[in-house]
């Protein structure tokens, strides 16, 4: 008896080892989700987030993510709305939007029928939205069929799949708690030869052999289970960890106008107005009314090829700035200068009694005061209504924000308003301003240009001994950012310079 009781006890110290394994039993409602490879095979050590998994400025790669959810009758009610909550959590953990992730849902049992495409919803709360109204089919398991309908459909540039060319990441998740009523195998293998990355989640009664089919190499990264619908959340830390990859424009780019990170690597794109140039890095200026992207004529510009000229109004003609007008026969005067009678005598042959011009209103044949234009001879000066300043320009007005009733100048002005060099946020001072960032990022030493803030990595094991390798890619990922930061302030000085010349 006593012999069967210590065999009985030793037995049980081995289940409770083996338990300790797969459950966190300081906590018991904490069950750890694990891979397929980590519970079959300890060859594989478990895998635990790195700190820079769970850094909330941690950024996920640019995705065409595609879910493949099983709602066969296996999956009962409640157990298909822990399903919608991973979704939920999933998107939550997402870069979502035009330029980084799509998302698309294919639900299925014996028919398949997709949810929503990769174009249908660009915002996470949109997504939440569609997924919250998803309803189970039940019946059978048709897994195989759903994964071709996910690759003829789902991922199509017609349904809003990115082409090969934006290098966008093609992955579809896969969540079945049964074995497939049809074959996986063939069609899993195209996908997978299509360029598509296949993530299977086994809950409860899945078939192993199935699930490593379906999913991508290696099976030890690609292949996860649960034991039930009720831990399955615990998976969204695990894919967060895998989703996350860098930002390809914050390491450096040599992008003319606007970066767009495309997974490990990026492109180019112009500012409104601009197209982009064969090396697919410059922009030129569209074909377009030179005229209506600006201009500084007084009175009537005329474009012409990529620039223009200006022209003046009839009774003027145009001086030797060749912007500005002056009423014909009276000089080319600058308008706010005064012109005296005898000073228009000596200038206007046709008019010797100097009467001539003595009654022409110079701003009713045209001015550029912003609010009161001022006859004065045969040209005009601006002026402002009370609360407001003249600028330098001697034209545009300003409401000053402490006014006295006298538009006098000693007003605070909104400094931001009269044009800064702020790459991101402006803020008015007492006498000037100063430059912000947004989240996210830092300002340079330049005062104006701003840069994406390094993610500071910790590395807890180092079985591999990499610390020098990845201190020497944190060296220079440090150092290509403060290049692209100068080149960035160089590119500014340049373009600024060219419009005063082109003003000129």
């Amino acid at each position: 008896m006593k012999s069967f009781i210590g065999s009985l006890v030793y037995c049980l110290s081995f289940l409770l080892a083996d338990l300790c394994e797969s459950y966190d039993l300081n906590n018991p409602s904490h069950i750890l989700a694990q891979t397929y490879a980590q519970r079959r095979n300890n060859a594989f050590p478990q895998r635990t987030l790195s700190p820079a998994a769970t850094d909330p400025h941690c950024r996920s790669r640019p995705l065409d993510l595609v879910f493949i959810i099983d709602s066969s009758r296996s999956v009962r009610p409640g157990e298909f709305e822990k399903v919608k909550i991973f979704l939920a959590d999933m998107v939550d953990t997402l870069d979502v939007g035009p330029d980084a992730t799509r998302v698309a849902v294919v639900n299925y049992a014996s028919t398949v029928k997709i949810e929503f495409l990769l174009k249908n919803h660009l915002t996470k709360d949109s997504i939440k939205q569609a997924i919250n109204r998803i309803e189970p089919l039940a019946a059978g398991t048709m897994t195989g069929m759903a994964i071709k309908k996910a690759m003829e459909e789902a991922f199509t540039e017609k349904s809003g799949a990115r082409p090969k060319s934006k290098n966008i990441s093609k992955v579809a998740i896969i969540v079945t708690d049964g074995r497939p009523q049809d074959q996986v195998e063939e069609v899993s293998a195209a996908a997978r030869a299509s360029g598509i990355e296949i993530y299977a989640v086994g809950v409860d009664r899945a078939d192993m052999q199935s699930l490593k089919l379906m999913a991508s190499n290696p099976l030890e990264d690609h292949v996860f289970y649960v034991e039930t619908y009720g831990v399955i959340e615990k998976l969204t830390s695990k894919f967060r960890e895998t989703l996350c990859g860098l930002d390809a424009c914050a390491m450096g780019h040599d992008c003319e106008h606007i970066c767009v990170s495309s997974g490990s690597s990026f492109y180019c794109k112009c500012r409104k107005g601009y197209i982009l140039n064969e090396d697919q890095k410059t922009c030129s200026l569209k074909h377009m009314d030179a005229c209506e992207i600006g201009h500084s004529c007084q009175h009537i510009c005329v474009s012409s090829g990529n620039s223009y000229h200006c022209k003046c109004r009839s009774g003027f003609v145009l001086n030797d700035d060749m912007r500005t007008c002056s009423i014909r026969g009276a000089g080319a005067y600058q308008h706010g200068d005064s012109v005296h009678k005898g000073d228009r005598n000596k200038k206007n042959d046709g008019n010797q009694n100097g009467e001539g011009s003595a009654n022409v209103d110079a701003c009713m044949f045209g001015h550029d005061c912003q609010h009161t234009c001022v006859s004065s001879g045969s040209s005009y000066y601006c002026t402002c209504p009370p609360g407001f300043v003249l600028m330098q320009d001697k034209k545009s007005c300003f409401k000053a924000s402490d006014a006295d009733g006298d538009g006098s100048a000693s007003a605070s002005l909104d400094y931001c308003a009269l044009g800064h060099e702020c790459e991101h946020i402006c803020v008015n001072d007492d006498a000037s301003y100063h430059c912000q960032c947004h989240g996210g990022f830092v300002l340079q030493e330049d005062k104006k240009s701003c840069s994406k803030k390094q993610v500071k990595v910790e590395i807890v094991q180092d079985p591999c001994m990499c610390e020098a390798r990845l201190a020497f890619q944190r060296q220079t990922q440090t150092s290509l950012q403060d290049l692209n930061g100068k080149l960035a302030a160089v590119i500014r000085k340049v373009e600024q310079m060219e419009n005063m010349l082109g003003r000129m």
